[in-house]
Parts: structure tokens; sequence; C-alpha cells
């Protein structure tokens, strides 16, 4: 069928190649012409052609020479991300690129913003829980498991967790516990670090409870969606106190995690402030964001994640010309941002010379060429969107907004 005759292509192709004669490369080779300045170039060139300009209001690119300053804001400008399954190389940044291109001609300033992830809360880690071991204090928390969803009866399986952070889906937590329908107890003591706890809770589906010393923090004994819920607390540097979590899970995927608010600083608007002073203090402001992406690294959004929608609102409020550059592999919506900035290159994953490419079209030594080969849709809610759709009996706006794409299939500008 079909897998056979995929297979004799396959094997046809390779046969090809010499891969049967010669199937083993040479690396010291292999990593000579992959380090060769000619492969720099190609990479650098295919960047640029791949790269698409998706707004340019105002002629706001190319910069002109008049510009003697340029805030380069961003995490994504400095990380040079290569994308998923991309060995990491000795990758040209973003702002290594900026630098390298104006030279001392420019003053180039960097900040780098609130990150593209908020953090809240973070898992408590193995140091910070212990328990006892038949008389021997192990780091870590004890498991009860029972293989039921009311803790009835004697546990059927205990053991030590490192930690309280798991995710079942197509197994069961051990042997002899059935897949979708047990329950747990976690205990043992909490070790509260040097910057103390305001906030502690439970990140999970299902039904959860959790004890602090004896007390009842937290009780969501139901059956219930993914969410997280945590309790203020006021727990002081290098105190211990006992803790108790109980789980069940009856059916569907399980996750269930320790939480607290531990070493999480809310500085994410003080790192904004710092972008935004300097952008004032600069003729222009490139900011860099882009997605969380990779595999079990699905979205439920196309905004951009984290606080960057409002670091970007808030360098365009600073009436500078602002320009963004989207660093990822999908889609993003505009929201409020897009009519405030003057300009948008979507850089996708740009390689490793991407920086370089990224500064030669910021500065107008190379004309933008690339072409969307996806939809931009104005909302989530617009998806899926078809490229060239033929008319139907039905309508295709909705009563809150248009079905028009924000970026169709094929959309990108040039300078020309």
């Amino acid at each position: 069928g079909d897998v056979q005759q995929h297979r004799v292509r396959t094997r046809r192709a390779k046969l090809a190649l010499g891969l049967f004669e010669h199937p083993y490369g040479d690396p010291d080779r292999a990593r000579a012409e992959a380090d060769s300045p000619a492969r720099a170039v190609l990479a650098r060139e295919a960047a640029e052609k791949a790269i698409v300009l998706l707004r340019n209001d105002r002629n706001t690119l190319p910069l002109g020479r008049s510009v003697r300053s340029v805030a380069i804001i961003g995490d994504d400008a400095t990380e040079a991300r290569l994308g998923g399954y991309s060995v990491q190389a000795a990758s040209v940044s973003i702002l290594d690129g900026v630098r390298q291109m104006v030279g001392t001609t420019t003053t180039v300033r960097f900040a780098p913003g609130p990150g593209r992830l908020s953090r809240e809360y973070v898992p408590v880690p193995e140091s910070n829980l212990s328990a006892d071991s038949a008389g021997v204090v192990v780091a870590g928390l004890r498991g009860d498991y029972w293989d039921n969803p009311r803790l009835a009866g004697e546990p059927r399986l205990t053991r030590r967790d490192r930690d309280l952070n798991f995710g079942w889906t197509l197994s069961s937590p051990g042997r002899g516990i059935p897949f979708d329908w047990y329950s747990v107890r976690w205990t043992g003591t909490l070790l509260v670090p040097r910057s103390g706890v305001r906030r502690i809770g439970v990140e999970g589906n299902d039904g959860w409870r959790l004890w602090l010393d004896g007390k009842l923090l937290i009780d969501n004994w139901q059956k219930s969606s993914y969410r997280a819920k945590l309790a203020p607390v006021t727990l002081a540097p290098g105190s211990r106190h006992d803790i108790r979590i109980e789980f069940f899970e009856s059916t569907g995927n399980a996750r269930v995690k320790l939480v607290w608010d531990a070493g999480v600083k809310d500085d994410w608007r003080a790192a904004i402030d710092s972008a935004v002073r300097l952008a004032r203090a600069s003729d222009v402001a490139v900011v860099v964001a882009g997605p969380e992406e990779g595999e079990f690294r699905d979205r439920s959004t196309l905004a951009l994640p984290g606080h960057q929608e409002q670091l970007i609102e808030a360098v365009a409020a600073t009436g500078k010309p602002t320009v963004v550059v989207l660093i990822g592999g999908s889609a993003v919506t505009g929201g409020r941002w897009l009519d405030r900035v003057g300009a948008v290159i979507d850089a996708w994953y740009p390689g490793e010379q991407g920086g370089a490419a990224v500064a030669n079209l910021l500065f107008g030594r190379a004309n933008p060429a690339g072409r969307l080969p996806i939809t931009f849709p104005m909302r989530d809610g617009q998806l899926p969107l078809t490229y060239n759709h033929k008319p139907t009996g039905r309508g295709d706006d909705y009563t809150d907004g248009t079905g028009m794409a924000l970026f169709p299939f094929g959309h990108g500008l040039s300078y020309t």
C-alpha cells in the first residue's frame, strides 16, 4: 500500500545518495563545511529572504542615517533561538547584529524587558521537602497511594517522591494502582527558604486538599478542571512546617503540583519601566518579542505571552518610532499594540545568522522579500481561516467582528 510505496521511495533516494555503501559521514568534514564562511553567507541570505515585513506605517523602516541611538528591547534580542530540534550553533543575536552593523556611529542600548513568561509561583523543589523514612530523614515527601479515589482502606503503594510535580496521562502512578482510579496522600516537612513564603497552594486538576501545621488551608475535594489555588501565608525564612496534601483522580488526565511564590519577584513592571526609560533616551526603539513554542508547549491563545504586549504598548507610548520584531514559528494576534507601533517584522526563527539578517533589513541593506506561508487571524476565535475561501450561503462575519484575516496568506511588504 502507501506505506510500502513510501519505503521504496525512501530507499531509492538513500541508494542514489550512496548511503548503503557509505552510511556514515565524516564529522570533521561536516563541521568544517558547516562553519565555513560561505555557509554563513548562505544562512544570512536565506534569513533575509524569509523574513516578512508585515507592517510599515509612515515609512518607519528602513532606519536612516539620522538615527544616532537605538534601544533594543527584549530577551529574544540576545537569545538567538533557533527553534525546536535544532542544535544551538554559534549564532549571531539581533543585538550583536545591530551593533556590528552600526559600529561606533550609532549608540545601541539594551534592556531585557519582562521576558516571555510571567511566573507568579513555582513548584516547591526537592531541597525544601523532607520526610521520615524508617527513622531516617530523607529529601522529598512520603507518598501513600490507594487503588480507589477515596483514600479508603490500606494504601496499595508507599514510596518516597522527590517532589510533588506529577502529570499522569496514559499510565497510573505506579504498580498496582488502577489507571484513572486512585488517590494519594503526601506527608512531610516543608523548609522555608531565605526569601520567605507569602503564598502556597496546588496547581492541577481533579480534587485536592492542603494542610499546613495541621490547619486545612485549601479544600478543593471535588472533580474540577485545571486550576491553581494558592492561600496567603506568612512563613518566616528558615522555618519548618508539617505539610499534607491529598489528591484524587477518577477519570481523564491527572496533573498535580505543590507550588509557592518563594523567590518569585513581581518585577515585570520595573522591567517595563527600565525599557521605557531606554526608549525615551533613544531615537528609535526595537522591541523583539515572541511566543514560547516547542513539543509539549502548545498555546491556548495567539496573543504574545507574559507581559510582552504591555511592554510594546508602554514603549510605543513614549512617542518614539517603535519597531516590533517577532520571533517564533506561528501566528500572533496584534491586540491593541499593533496600531500603536510603526513597523512589524516577522523574523520566524531566522537561524545562526539571523541577527545579521534582521540588522540588514532594519537599516535597509536588504529589501524584505518574505511572504506569509500562513494566515494571521485578528482573534483566536476566527480559526480556522481558509486561504482563497469560496463564497457559500453562510456569512463569514461574526456578531463581534469580521471574518477577514489580520494578515492573509501570501502577505508581505517591501521597501519598494
